[in-house]
């Protein structure tokens, strides 16, 4: 007769001895639990099924059958469908969040990781050890205290790459505000400045890189606190703090946040249909806080430190964000500035005189402004080079217009100057006299 093959795990093997010899008696209960190391309850319970079946007793009872967390395959075949048509580039994890989402497929990160990875979807990624040794600067303790600034070149949308703007508040990690936009230049900073000021008021530091828009690099500017660029001018007069990093890891929450974006972010774009700047910024408006939702921390303290504006602030934010550059006032009264030439009105809120230096500004909105000693100067564009005059009548353009009231004779400003001239002409009829007697 044919013997029963019994096949049993290294474990269970180890306990048939010993079971065996709790049934013939030559060990008692206690004994057998401490040899196999469980308790007396589950070595009465293993001595019972020996007993009934025999060796095979000792052998787990869901051996050979379905899990009861085995995945239906139903579910598996809807999951595959879907990863393959929309969510063939997604990561695992933003997969599973997205199949919850919107099919109702509710699946573990590492069961989308598996099925991801027998579809050729996802490759495995080996764990590197680092080999540099980076300590962790800790985060501030209040919102509004810290933000970390930078602008991200991708393609976003559509085909041609554009600039996501960002601000991440270094206590939270929460988005405090984006934006889209062509470049990283002074303008388009400048209005994402002004708007995130009106919309959250003013952080007590921003921390960014030593990009040129915000840090001018130059060796000479080391030394020379005069050489700043437009953004810490304005920064400054705004009463912000800017903080360049000398690294990309010392500004790390936003670097890792561009990360997170540039796998979310430009899918969620994709699936939304947008392909322009306009459409995409209407877009991050809902997004964003979803995102930070997800990914955001809570703080050590729950004090908001961002500084709120007055109006008078408010009013003086298109002067602080526009591009301000200094000319001097010719001898004809006339300002160049870019290839334009600005003939100033005789009549000014502030004096002017000629070498007078003027802060050229240009605003957000495209208009230009002349400022001297904060007062705004009248001004008409020129169509054409004016003709060079060197002898101007007018030593300044004065408040108004200046008055053609002549002193008489007898007046005390005029006093001397008649009596030096009666002095004169007595002087030269006694000379006159004296030649003519001789």
């Amino acid at each position: 007769m044919a013997q029963k093959l019994i096949c049993m795990s290294k474990k269970e093997l180890s306990r048939v001895h010993v079971i065996n010899n709790l049934v013939n008696g030559k060990i008692n209960g206690t004994d057998a639990a401490k040899q196999i190391g469980v308790s007396i309850r589950h070595v009465k319970r293993l001595k019972l099924k020996v007993k009934e079946r025999g060796t095979e007793g000792l052998i787990h009872a869901s051996r050979g059958m379905a899990g009861n967390r085995k995945l239906d395959p139903e579910i598996a075949k809807k999951a595959e469908k879907h990863l393959k048509e929309k969510y063939y580039d997604f990561g695992p994890t933003f997969a599973a969040e997205k199949l919850n989402e919107i099919h109702k497929i509710k699946l573990g990160k590492e069961t989308v990781r598996g099925i991801m990875t027998n579809l050729k979807l996802w490759k495995p990624k080996p764990k590197k050890q680092s080999k540099k040794w980076h300590v962790w600067r800790a985060r501030k303790d209040n919102f509004g205290e810290m933000e970390q600034f930078d602008g991200s070149y991708h393609v976003w949308f559509g085909d041609e790459e554009s600039c996501l703007l960002l601000s991440v508040d270094d206590a939270t990690g929460k988005i405090t505000y984006g934006k889209f936009d062509i470049n990283e230049s002074t303008i388009a900073v400048f209005k994402f400045w002004k708007e995130y000021f009106l919309k959250n008021g003013l952080p007590l530091s921003i921390y960014l890189d030593k990009f040129s828009t915000y840090k001018i690099n130059h060796k000479n500017a080391v030394d020379n606190k005069d050489m700043i660029t437009q953004f810490q001018r304005a920064m400054n007069q705004a009463g912000v703090k800017p903080i360049t990093a000398h690294s990309p890891e010392a500004k790390g929450r936003v670097e890792r946040m561009f990360q997170t974006l540039q796998d979310r972010l430009i899918k969620e774009l994709r699936l939304a249909g947008i392909t322009t700047i306009e459409e995409a910024n209407e877009f991050l408006k809902a997004y964003i806080p979803k995102l930070n939702a997800k990914f955001a921390v809570v703080p050590k303290r729950k004090r908001d430190l961002h500084k709120k504006m007055d109006e008078r602030t408010k009013e003086m934010l298109p002067k602080i964000f526009s591009v301000q550059n200094i000319r001097k006032v010719n001898n004809d009264y006339t300002i160049r500035f870019n290839g334009q030439y600005f003939q100033l009105d005789r009549e000014q809120s502030a004096v002017v005189y000629k070498k007078d230096a003027v802060i050229i500004e240009e605003h957000l909105d495209g208009e230009i402004k002349l400022c001297l000693k904060n007062n705004y100067l009248n001004y008409a564009v020129l169509p054409e080079r004016p003709k060079k005059e060197i002898n101007v009548k007018l030593a300044a353009i004065t408040r108004s217009d200046q008055s053609h009231y002549k002193p008489p004779a007898d007046h005390p400003w005029r006093r001397q100057f008649l009596l030096n001239r009666m002095k004169n002409e007595t002087t030269e009829r006694v000379l006159t006299n004296k030649t003519m007697s001789a």
